[in-house]
């Protein structure tokens, strides 16, 4: 019984994808806006019954619910920066401008610097300019 996990992980769990609750709202309310290169999924409410009259806006992240995963662009739909979202109107890139990374710290992929103990490989040797310090 291979699907009793994954059932109860719908239920009871928000960091793993969306809840049953969640994907209710989200058949009966929105509408798919689009999907960005993460798979992240991005919605938009048919109806305008917010507090201040505009469509709600929301994403559903594929996998860990993760707010670094959402690039810059959506970041700037979801918060009403932009009125189109960016697969009708995406934003003009500079040429000094890297691609979106979300957050990597505590993953296999984080910057480790050299010295670090979790950098593999060996430390370097320290230098002539370290005098070791004794109490006297």
């Amino acid at each position: 019984m291979t699907g009793f996990p994954d059932v109860l992980a719908k239920l009871f769990s928000w960091w793993s994808g969306a809840t049953i609750g969640t994907l209710f709202t989200v058949a009966k309310r929105g509408r798919l806006v689009g999907t960005d290169e993460q798979g992240n999924r991005y919605y938009e409410s048919r109806d305008t019954r917010s507090y201040d009259g505009r469509r709600r806006r929301w994403v559903i992240y594929d996998g860990y619910a993760e707010a670094t995963k959402v690039s810059p662009d959506w970041h700037g739909w979801l918060h009403y920066t932009f009125d189109e979202p960016p697969t009708e109107a995406a934003l003009p890139r500079q040429t000094w401008e890297k691609d979106h990374l979300p957050n990597l710290t505590g993953t296999p992929l984080a910057w480790r610097p050299p010295g670090s103990l979790l950098t593999t490989g060996k430390r370097p040797a320290a230098t002539g300019d370290y005098e070791a310090w004794t109490p006297e």
